[in-house]
């Protein structure tokens, strides 16, 4: 080879080496996608006085508080050993906080004075949990919450006082009660309960009276109170009673009667609703179609979204928070391409602070959109999901991973996701599918999902996956299959069962006995079994169908590699038989890893193993995938 070519070739290599390596440089560390949030769970006091919000210290969520008026701000935990899981506000400048203590299953409450930052222990609860109904204007010491210390399969209702720890019972649960629905002081005069297949409706006048049946329903249908009008004795509610999408609705609590239809969509299910105690009244209505709608029911309201989306151009805009004067209000935005921003909205000066990003230096332009697509399952049903295209990629021949949503009866939504964005950036197209039985779409569209768990349930998800290959977006011999919880079912289901489609899977906290999964479901979970039953299977009368389609059975069929994640304190997990589901497969000489985390539950906590975790998946996707971002 003559010197001059040799010189030229050398120097193309090593500029065609820079590139690569610039390229490897420029790209989104896993960090940006998966560390805990700089900021996050914004809150204000009722008073307007303060913002309070979670912030890591040494890798451990903590709650810091910002003066308003002074701006000072203050770190007022600093726990190492586990994260506050939750917080709330009283009236009466206390903040009641719990902590998951994952190693021992124990919840732990505490109250935290705002004015000294002095901590004090409330309760500690051995497997059981705790949750916060109301706080109490008219008390403002007293907290109602529901808590199964007495019987882990029923929630008791008790007044907790935030300054002494005394705990007293105030409605104790017959065995049968799911849910209570307390109006600002307190009482409680509506409560649901459920024989695992019908649910009713209870209402009492006033505490001296008893809860007398006002409405039955067959868990078919849907009444969901939301609060009451504070006319007459009638409440709103979220309903689905004789119409297949579920309305906003008013109902008279003596009778059970709807008095009227406030609002409904014909094209999808009404999801929730913007609630003002003080003025007694629904705001506005959301619900999910391509992207979030709302509908306002309130003139000032709409003003103020409409001067918000001005300021944030482009930005979904949500109130998460507002004192109680309902002149300061805690906002929260994102889009597609960005985890949000919190801000402070004052009413009466038109005035919007930024509060924090909830990841700072990320730039929205390097992430992808979420694209709505819809196809025709093979049976004809219209099947909505999303697609996620790699930037500056053509929508064709793509690399696929295709991510089934946990919650056999949850949706995925437009937003930002971090681990659609991560597989985006790494150069996948991302699939997700809202397959039969996936919320939101109406009554028919979920009932469609009924005993389909291993049926057309699956065969949407592959009907999907046919749609992205004959549209030629999918490159057939690329395609990979991820999820977590149901979503891992999935992904076992789909190596299991169409071993053509995919090259690997990535598993999640998944399913993989249907029996088990149904037999340890945690106490709690009980008085919802006879509804499961009907929804996924009977453990006896659906026997061979559940044997069928459980994973767990079907070790045989699996070849394609495996990257499984577990953490060993989930309460959903069957460990050991998940260890002998490993063991077997590595017997059939299935490329399978394991990793099996001990303080974690079914989502990682600690950011330590959520990085490990990416990074392997990361490493995993790129041996079977063959694919450079």
């Amino acid at each position: 080879m003559p010197g001059r070519l040799r010189t030229l070739l050398f120097f193309a290599i090593a500029v065609l080496l820079g590139a690569c390596k610039q390229q490897e440089d420029q790209q989104i560390p896993i960090g940006n996608f998966f560390r805990t949030p700089e900021k996050s769970f914004y809150k204000i006091s009722p008073d307007g006085q303060f913002v309070s919000y979670l912030k890591p210290y040494k890798d451990k969520q903590n709650i810091y508080i910002k003066s308003l008026k002074t701006g000072n701000e203050q770190m007022a935990t600093s726990y190492t050993d586990y994260s506050v899981r939750d917080y709330s506000w009283t009236f009466n400048n206390q903040i009641v906080f719990t902590q998951d203590i994952i190693a021992n299953d124990e919840f732990r409450v505490f109250t935290l004075d705002v004015a000294s930052l002095k901590i004090k222990k409330l309760l500690n609860l051995n497997n059981a949990r705790i949750r916060i109904l109301n706080r109490n204007r008219l008390r403002p010491d007293i907290i109602t919450v529901a808590i199964n210390k007495r019987d882990p399969a029923n929630f008791d209702v008790y007044h907790l006082n935030v300054k002494t720890g005394e705990l007293k019972l105030y409605l104790q649960n017959p065995g049968n009660v799911t849910k209570w629905y307390p109006e600002p002081d307190g009482t409680i005069r509506l409560e649901k309960l459920s024989d695992g297949v019908n649910e009713t409706i209870l209402f009492r006048l006033n505490e001296q009276t008893a809860f007398k049946p006002v409405i039955r329903n067959n868990f078919n249908d849907k009444v969901e109170p939301i609060a009451f009008t504070g006319e007459k004795n009638y409440f709103y509610a979220l309903s689905n009673v004789d119409r297949d999408k579920t309305a906003l609705v008013e109902i008279d609590a003596e009778s059970g009667r709807e008095v009227k239809v406030l609002y409904a969509s014909a094209n999808a299910d009404i999801m929730d609703v913007a609630y003002s105690k003080n003025k007694r009244r629904v705001e506005f209505v959301w619900w999910d179609e391509a992207k979030p709608q709302k509908h306002f029911l309130s003139n000032d309201i709409e003003k103020i979204y409409s001067s918000l989306s001005s300021k944030l151009k482009g930005d979904e805009v949500n109130v998460v928070d507002r004192d109680s004067l309902e002149n300061k209000f805690v906002i929260n935005t994102y889009t597609d391409k960005s985890p949000g921003t919190y801000y402070l909205y004052e009413r009466n000066s038109d005035k919007l602070t930024k509060l924090g990003d909830v990841y700072s230096g990320l730039t929205p332009s390097a992430f992808c959109a979420m694209q709505p697509v819809s196809f025709k399952a093979t049976d004809g049903l219209t099947i909505n999901g999303y697609l996620t295209v790699p930037k500056d990629k053509e929508r064709k021949n793509l690399p696929v991973v295709v991510v089934p949503h946990d919650g056999i009866w949850g949706r995925d939504s437009w937003g930002y996701d971090p681990e659609v964005q991560f597989l985006a950036s790494r150069g996948y197209a991302v699939f997700q599918v809202n397959y039969r039985g996936s919320a939101g779409y109406g009554k028919a569209f979920r009932r469609a999902g009924f005993k389909q768990v291993g049926g057309k349930i699956q065969s949407d998800i592959t009907d999907g996956v046919h749609w992205l290959i004959e549209q030629k977006i999918a490159n057939p011999k690329k395609i990979a299959i991820f999820g977590g919880g149901f979503g891992g079912f999935s992904a076992l289901y789909g190596v299991s069962f169409h071993p053509e489609l995919y090259n690997c899977a990535v598993v999640k906290y998944g399913v993989i006995n249907f029996f088990t999964y149904l037999k340890d479901a945690p106490a709690f979970y009980k008085p919802y079994l006879k509804m499961t039953y009907e929804m996924i299977g009977d453990p006896e009368k659906d026997a061979e169908q559940l044997r069928a389609i459980s994973p767990v059975f079907h070790t045989d069929k699996i070849k394609s590699p495996l990257l499984i994640f577990q953490g060993a304190k989930d309460p959903r997990a069957n460990i050991s038989e998940l260890n002998q589901f490993v063991r077997e497969l590595k017997k059939r000489n299935v490329p399978v890893t394991y990793q099996l985390k001990e303080n974690e539950r079914a989502f990682f906590r600690s950011e330590h193993n959520r990085m490990e975790m990416y990074a392997e998946i990361e490493k995993f996707l790129a041996t079977n995938m063959q694919v450079k971002p």
